[in-house]
């Protein structure tokens, strides 16, 4: 297994997040409508919202698994964050990088993964708006963008929140630019 490399901008990419102020917060409808829609959407059995941390990913949002988190070094998550877009593995036991993660050996069988980077409007990804299914797959390039737009909805909320719990008011970027 490969662990993902540190972004060069960690440090930013970190603060990017805390400022957020989500973390460790309870489930929230606006999340778990958008991973739900895209579970069945995409026909897979998992989606996810999960945010890339120091040394955890954590789940916002989960269809498909317990809500939670685990180890940044095992994420596939952490790869994701790397790219700037799309992030597919279209059979994860093929994959140098995945074919011996614990996800892939066990519970919960992982072997598609396609990952949308959340990035927020200073350039940092905070995380994925993930998709992942037990069987090996390909997106089309139609469910390319659609991920893509699901990506920047979550991107959205996210920093929707920051700036109504920071500065009193809702802000919605402007990233179709």
């Amino acid at each position: 297994m490969q662990a993902p490399a540190l972004p060069a901008t960690e440090a930013q990419r970190i603060a990017t997040l805390r400022a957020l102020l989500i973390l460790d917060t309870e489930p929230e409808a606006r999340f778990d409508l958008i991973t739900a829609y895209a579970a069945s959407e995409f026909k897979v059995p998992i989606a996810l919202v999960s945010l890339v941390d120091s040394n955890r990913q954590w789940f916002k949002s989960c269809v498909g698994l317990p809500l939670g988190e685990g180890p940044r070094e095992e994420s596939f998550c952490g790869h994701a964050i790397l790219e700037p877009g799309i992030f597919e593995i279209a059979d994860a036991r093929s994959d140098g990088r995945f074919a011996d993660n614990p996800a892939v050996l066990g519970d919960p069988w992982v072997r598609f993964y396609a990952g949308c980077p959340l990035v927020m409007a200073n350039g940092e990804s905070v995380g994925t708006l993930c998709l992942v299914d037990r069987k090996p797959r390909r997106l089309s390039a139609w469910e390319r963008g659609q991920l893509e737009v699901l990506g920047k909805m979550v991107a959205a909320e996210l920093q929707g929140v920051s700036a109504s719990t920071v500065e009193g008011r809702p802000n919605i970027p402007a990233f179709y630019a």
